[in-house]
């Protein structure tokens, strides 16, 4: 079985296009030379947030340069689980997520480990988490959460038509699956409270369930159907795609690693591996797992972990999925891809600098092989990624303490799902409109 590591959305590379491959002169972009703006707008990081922000922006008419180590869409944003999660509005320190801890750590291969040797570097963003379940912030969270799905699903609506990638849409729902009552029992709480916003669902069992997904094993009793739960039938070319339409605006791409940047009144520097510097009017920082380290540049402070996330890929052939389906008891997911069939989930916190364990990626393959009996395990990619996630399982979005800078980051497992509505808010941001949500649970400056 092959294997392939992700390094998250950090800095990235790709060589920029030569002028005489741009855009005809009826979509591009004016330059910033013609407007009088000096360098523009840099975006650190070609993930999915960083591709949306480029995306807005282009829209609005400003000149943007992505600047990525590997490519675009090459790292933490190619291999997550394809879904659009709007109706994943809970937090993750609200989930029970302390509750299983204890079990879930005892089982290496389980659906959340940690390192021991990681665990004194990660104790001070464990006790953030721990408090951030707190019943006191439990109102404050799930509202900033929902407001913020409810804008994520209109804009990427709307960006997918403008972009012409709304047949890469898939609205088939999505089944979450339970072993026994007690299990779905433990699950109705997170089911009323998504019922109090209007999310809409089902619980199924026997023949329903079976129709819903033939196949299973029958040790599952009951099952929960969401059928607003959207997937896309690839994330990496769908960013891929996204990007296209931002190339056809003016937006442009380089190539390069980021060591370092700084900011002051007169626009931001940007520091390259090769000894070069960039200089860009405005800078917004969508470096996924690596954001906290260029914000700590400019004396922002902010506790970012790495959860790092395994799949295997099987052949498309390997077995019938029919939509999305969700094992919450063991932290993972199966997503039917144009390209593949996607065994992917679970929690490493173990930081950015540890080798993959990929025997994770091994056990949940394990474990799909029993839930669905027939499945063909061969032939199969594994892959690890990066997901950036701060302890209150909200994003920093908002300004940096230097002037013309702007974060975008910390989405944890939602990137793919809020990339659309972070792209709007960062254009309102850098442009100084209102933006259409109250971003104070959002700000960097929050912890």
């Amino acid at each position: 079985m092959a294997a392939a590591r992700s390094r998250g959305s950090a800095d990235v590379q790709g060589n920029p296009k030569s002028p005489d491959e741009g855009p005809s002169s009826a979509l591009r972009a004016p330059s910033p030379r013609e407007r009088g703006e000096g360098e523009g707008i840099a975006i650190v990081g070609g993930g999915i947030i960083g591709i949306c922000a480029a995306t807005y922006l282009a829209e609005a008419g400003r000149s943007v340069t992505v600047f990525d180590r590997t490519g675009i869409c090459e790292e933490t944003s190619s291999g997550n689980a394809a879904a659009f999660a709007f109706s994943d509005v809970l937090p993750l320190a609200h989930k029970g997520m302390i509750r299983q801890l204890p079990k879930w750590l005892a089982d290496p291969l389980g659906p959340l480990t940690i390192p021991p040797a990681y665990l004194p570097k990660l104790l001070p963003w464990l006790i953030r988490f721990w408090r951030a379940g707190a019943a006191k912030h439990y109102e404050a969270s799930l509202a900033a959460q929902v407001g913020m799905m409810k804008l994520a699903e209109a804009e990427w609506m709307g960006l997918l038509d403008r972009s012409g990638t709304r047949p890469m849409l898939r609205e088939d729902g999505s089944l979450e699956l339970y072993e026994s009552e007690a299990e779905f029992r433990a699950s109705l709480p997170g089911w009323a409270e998504r019922e109090r916003f209007g999310i809409g669902f089902r619980h199924v069992e026997g023949e329903e369930m079976a129709s819903l997904q033939p196949g299973l094993s029958p040790r599952f009793v009951k099952g929960t159907f969401v059928p607003g739960w959207k997937t896309v039938a690839d994330p990496k070319l769908l960013g891929k795609a996204v990007w296209a339409y931002a190339e056809k605006l003016g937006a442009r791409f380089e190539h390069a690693r980021i060591e370092r940047i700084e900011a002051g009144t007169n626009g931001a520097t940007i520091m390259l591996a090769d000894g070069t510097t960039r200089k860009a009017k405005q800078l917004v920082v969508t470096a996924g797992a690596w954001s906290h380290l260029l914000a700590k540049n400019l004396g922002d402070r902010i506790p970012l972990e790495t959860e790092r996330g395994y799949n295997t890929t099987l052949p498309v052939s390997a077995f019938d999925v029919k939509r999305q389906l969700i094992f919450s008891g063991h932290g993972f997911v199966i997503t039917p891809l144009e390209t593949g069939l996607r065994v992917g989930g679970a929690v490493e916190l173990g930081g950015i600098e540890r080798p993959p364990n990929f025997g994770r990626s091994k056990a949940m393959l394990e474990k799909a092989k029993r839930f669905l009996p027939g499945l063909d395990p061969s032939g199969g990619r594994e892959w690890m990624g990066f997901r950036p996630s701060l302890p209150d399982s909200l994003p920093v979005i908002g300004a940096a303490r230097a002037p013309g800078v702007f974060y975008a980051f910390g989405h944890g497992h939602l990137g793919l799902t809020q990339a659309a509505a972070t792209g709007r808010l960062i254009r309102d941001l850098v442009l100084g409109q209102t933006p259409p949500l109250d971003l104070t649970p959002f700000r960097p400056q929050r912890f």
